[in-house]
Formats: structure tokens, C-alpha cells, sequence
């Protein structure tokens, strides 16, 4: 894949997708542009089940993120929350939480709640599961959950020295095979440049992906928070990642591939968001102002979506 060009990926994309391409716009954050302005209303909201606790405390989030996420502390209250929501509008709900010291979030206990907000409310799950053993992806297949996203993480050493886990790549790997087993769509994440800002386990992570029939494919790029010891980190150049996302899409010709929420902002952003577009990227989370427009003048059909970008294979053509 040495001589792999934009053109090539942009091609593969379209023989594959079509001339579509999906921007996503939760209301997770607000988001106002030139070209959209999402709801203030909760369509698709995140939910932890740990509250701000996390027994990992990794050196890129430091609990920061799970700062603005509703609360919840038991599965009749998670129920409360989401017949609530749903008053509201509310579509959607990413449940997700804090790790155990093994690297899994504490879902079990709330699986049965969330898999009676779908079936009795109609409400979208979506679920951040951290390492997935063998009981968890059976709950998660039992509550019919809409997808699973996992991390994905292809260095020992990333897993050691950043998210301070007793764990391998092996484990990650038994992830993606408990949830195939189990029936459970999947939409991996992989961060990129997790390791400090450098470029380490991310080819290793997506060749590990690459033997499970996955339903969508997730890059993030690292953001270092203000609030944590990678705050100073120099995140990967655009340029680096464009290696990256080309290998991506043509190791995936036919799984919808997107540009998650997580990555820095002003000119790397546009950058970056420019790169993934031309790279034959199915959608974007919260683009970049004026890639809507660019996206049209090289021939796309563009469609805002509120709700979680996992799940871009309800609606894109070409998942395998």
C-alpha cells in the first residue's frame, strides 16, 4: 500500500458508497457554523454509569470527559432518565462510563434498563464498552444494543504507560471475538497518536480489526485536554495522519469509515477534516466550516445527521 494516493481512496469510496457523505452533529456539544446549527434539544445524549469515577485515570482524559455526561447510578434510574429524555426528544443514548482497574466499564448491571429503553421507547443504544469478557458481550447481545464501541489499541506499551491498564494487545483482540461471537455490531475506535502524540499500535490496531466483518470503522485523532498530563503533547501532523486514514480505507474498501468527534481544533481541524473527505471518508463528526460546501463543488450529496456517528451503517450502503 506504499503508493496508495488520495484519488485512489476517493474512487474506492464512491464505487463502493456512492456520491454520499454524512456529517454528524449530536448535541453532545453545540454546534454552529456557517453551514448548520444542531438542536439545543437532547436528541442523542451520553450517559455514565460510573458518574465521574474511573479506576484507569489514563493521562489523555483523566476522568475529564466523563465530566458532562448524565448520571446515573442504577438501572431503574437510568430508565427514569431516558423515559425522560425521550419527552425531550431524545433519540439516542450513548451509555458509556468509567473503567474498572481491568479495563471494562461496569455495563452489566444496566444492560437489561437499556435494552427496555429500546424496545419500550424506541431509544438508539449505543454503547462505550472499554475491554468486552465473555458475560458482557452476551448482556450486550441479550439487551439488542445497536452497536458496541470499543477502543482499540495495538501497543502493549500504549496500553501500559497511557491508560494504565495490566493488560495486551491479546485482550483487545479477545474483545472484537466476544462480540462476533455473539452477534453484537461493532464499531471499533482507534485513537490516533494516543502514544504521546507518536504514531505506535495504530497500523497494529487496524490489521486486528481487519479479521472481524465490523459495522463501521471510527478514527479519532488525540486532543490533549488542558486538564491532564498530556496537555502539552504535540498531537500527529495532518499530514501524518493522512498515511493513516488512506490505509484505512483501503483495508476497509466496503466497511462506512468516519472521522470521530475527538480531535483538535482551528487549522489542524480543517486540515485534517479536508484530508479524511478527500481520503474517501463515508462521514464526518462535527466538520470543519465549509467542508459542506467543498464537499458539493466535488460532486457529494451532504446529509447532517443528530445522532452518534457509529451508527452510520443504518443508513450507508456498502457495510460488509
Amino acid at each position: 500500500m506504499a503508493n496508495i494516493t488520495l484519488n485512489d481512496a476517493w474512487g474506492l469510496a464512491r464505487e463502493n458508497f456512492g456520491w454520499e457523505v454524512v456529517f454528524y452533529v449530536p448535541a453532545l456539544k453545540g454546534y454552529r457554523t456557517t453551514e448548520y446549527r444542531n438542536s439545543s434539544r437532547p436528541l442523542f445524549v451520553p450517559v455514565s454509569v460510573t458518574g465521574t469515577r474511573c479506576q484507569l485515570n489514563c493521562l489523555h482524559c483523566r476522568k475529564t470527559l466523563l465530566k458532562d455526561m448524565y448520571q446515573v447510578s442504577s438501572p431503574d434510574e437510568l430508565y427514569q432518565l431516558g423515559a425522560y429524555l425521550r419527552k425531550l426528544g431524545c433519540h439516542g443514548i450513548l451509555l458509556s462510563g468509567g473503567s474498572t482497574s481491568n479495563g471494562e466499564v461496569p455495563l452489566i448491571p444496566f444492560l437489561s434498563a437499556a435494552g427496555s429503553l429500546k424496545r419500550d421507547l424506541k431509544i438508539k443504544i449505543a454503547v462505550h464498552t472499554g475491554l468486552v469478557s465473555k458475560n458482557l458481550a452476551q448482556a450486550l447481545a441479550e439487551a439488542e444494543v445497536d452497536t458496541a464501541m470499543v477502543d482499540i489499541i495495538g501497543s502493549d506499551e500504549t496500553i501500559r504507560e497511557v491508560c494504565n491498564m495490566r493488560a495486551s494487545v491479546d485482550d483487545f483482540e479477545r474483545s472484537l471475538g466476544y462480540l462476533y461471537q455473539y452477534g453484537v455490531k461493532t464499531s471499533p475506535h482507534v485513537v490516533i497518536g494516543l502514544h504521546f502524540g507518536k504514531i505506535v499500535g495504530e497500523e497494529k490496531a487496524l490489521e486486528l480489526i481487519s479479521s472481524y466483518p465490523v459495522a463501521s470503522l471510527v478514527l479519532v485523532v488525540l486532543n490533549p485536554l488542558s486538564s491532564t498530563p498530556m496537555a502539552l503533547v504535540k498531537p500527529p501532523h495532518p499530514l501524518r495522519l493522512r498515511s493513516i486514514f488512506l490505509k484505512a480505507r483501503m483495508m476497509f474498501p466496503r466497511t462506512p469509515l468516519v472521522l470521530g468527534c475527538a480531535r483538535p481544533g482551528g487549522k489542524h481541524k480543517k486540515v485534517t477534516d479536508f484530508i479524511a473527505l478527500e481520503a474517501g471518508f463515508n462521514g464526518i463528526a462535527y466538520p470543519t466550516d465549509g467542508i459542506a460546501s467543498y464537499g458539493r463543488k466535488r460532486g457529494l450529496k451532504v446529509r447532517f445527521e443528530e445522532c452518534c456517528c457509529s451508527l452510520i451503517f443504518e443508513t450507508m450502503a456498502g457495510g460488509r
